[in-house]
C-alpha cells in the first residue's frame, strides 16, 4: 500500500527545493543579465536555443516564449547541428546554450563552428568554471543547491531554475522592446488566448449597418431606424445623422418606452434631441474585447459606440459580437 504521509512530505519537498532554487536565481541578475538582454536585442537574425536531452526540452520552450513575445527564435538539436543542421544558422543570429554541467559534449563540439561563423554564444550552466561558460561570450549561473530528486539524479531544480531565467530573458527583452498587448494579439491570431485580444475594431458594425439619426428626427423615424438595424439602440449624430459625424447622444429602447410612459400619444411628435442620452458610454476602436465587455457590464447596456477622441462615430459593438471571442 502507498503510504500517503510519504507521498505529501515528498511532493512538498519537491516543491520547496525548487521553489528555492528559483528564488536563489534573483539576486544572481546583475550585469551579466543586462549584457544578455542588450545581445539578444541586438540580434538581427534569430536567437536559437540549444541544449542536450532534459535541457533540450527546456530549450525548446524558451525558443516558444521568445517567438510568441516578438523575438524569432528556434530549437536546433545540438547532435543533429553537427550533421548538418548546422546550415539552419546564419551570421547574426545569437545562440543559448543550456547545459547544467556546461561539460555536454555536443555542445562543447558547436563552439569551434560557432566561432568561424562569428556566432555569439550565452551559456546558462550550473557550473561558471566550465569549458562551456569560460568559451561563451555571457554566461548566466543557473546552479543549484541540490536537485529535487530524492535520488539527487534527475534534473528536477536545474531544470526548473534554468526555464525560470529563460523566461526572465525573454520577458525582460519583450518589455524592452515595447511589446505590447496588440503585439501579442498579431502572434495569436488562434485560441482562445487571440480571441481575448480581438480590438473592437475587428468586430464593430460601421456603415450603413449602424443606426443613425440627426438630432432633429421624430420619433418614428427613430423607432423605425431602430427596428431596421436590430441593435436596441439609435446614435444621436449630428450634423445630419451619417456615420463620421459627431456623436450627440444616444437613444435605446428604454428611452422611447420612457416616453410613452411619460407622454403618451404625444410622444410621436418629440424629436431624438428631446430624450436622448448626452453622455453616452463610448469605446475606442483600438481597445481589446475584455474592455468592451467591461463597461458593458458596468454600466448595465448592451451595446457601445466606437469613436475616437473626436466623438466621430466610427462604429457600434454589441454585447452579441462578443461571443465571438468567447468572453460571455
Amino acid at each position: 500500500m502507498a503510504d500517503s504521509k510519504s507521498i505529501r512530505a515528498t511532493a512538498r519537498r519537491v516543491i520547496e527545493v525548487e521553489a528555492a532554487a528559483v528564488q536563489a536565481l534573483s539576486a544572481r541578475v546583475g550585469v551579466e543579465f543586462e549584457r544578455a538582454v542588450q545581445l539578444v536585442m541586438a540580434c538581427s537574425g534569430r536567437v536559437v536555443i540549444t541544449g542536450m536531452g532534459k535541457s533540450g526540452i527546456v530549450a525548446r520552450k524558451i525558443a516558444a516564449t521568445l517567438s510568441s513575445t516578438g523575438t524569432p527564435s528556434l530549437f536546433l538539436h545540438p547532435a543533429e547541428a553537427l550533421h548538418g543542421d548546422l546550415g539552419m544558422l546564419v551570421r547574426g543570429d545569437v545562440v543559448i546554450a543550456l547545459s547544467q554541467s556546461g561539460e555536454t559534449a555536443e555542445l562543447l563540439n558547436l563552439l569551434g563552428p560557432l566561432k568561424r561563423i562569428g556566432i555569439p554564444m550565452i551559456a546558462l550552466t550550473g557550473m561558471p568554471e566550465s569549458l562551456l561558460a569560460r568559451n561563451a561570450e555571457l554566461h548566466l549561473d543557473v546552479s543549484v543547491s541540490s536537485e529535487a530528486c530524492p535520488l539527487g539524479l534527475a534534473p528536477t531544480a536545474s531544470t526548473t531554475a534554468a526555464l525560470a531565467l529563460g523566461d526572465a530573458l525573454a520577458m525582460a527583452v519583450a518589455e524592452q522592446r515595447g511589446f505590447t498587448p496588440r503585439d501579442f494579439a498579431e502572434l495569436h491570431p488562434g485560441g482562445k488566448l487571440g480571441k481575448r485580444l480581438t480590438p473592437v475594431s475587428e468586430l464593430m458594425h460601421a456603415g450603413d449597418a449602424l443606426p443613425c439619426v440627426a438630432p432633429e428626427t421624430l420619433f418614428p423615424e427613430v423607432v423605425y431606424e431602430m427596428s431596421r438595424k436590430g441593435f436596441g439602440v439609435a446614435a444621436v449624430v449630428e450634423p445630419d445623422g451619417r456615420p463620421g459625424g459627431t456623436i450627440a447622444g444616444l437613444i435605446s429602447d428604454g428611452d422611447i418606452r420612457r416616453q410613452f410612459q411619460a407622454h403618451g400619444a404625444a410622444a410621436v411628435s418629440r424629436r431624438a434631441q428631446d430624450c436622448m442620452t448626452r453622455t453616452p458610454v463610448l469605446i475606442a476602436p483600438h481597445e481589446l474585447a475584455p474592455a468592451a465587455l467591461l463597461l458593458m457590464e458596468s454600466h448595465r447596456i448592451t451595446a457601445l459606440l466606437v469613436a475616437g477622441p473626436d466623438r466621430r462615430l466610427q462604429g457600434l459593438v454589441h454585447l452579441h459580437d462578443l461571443w465571438t471571442t468567447e468572453l460571455i
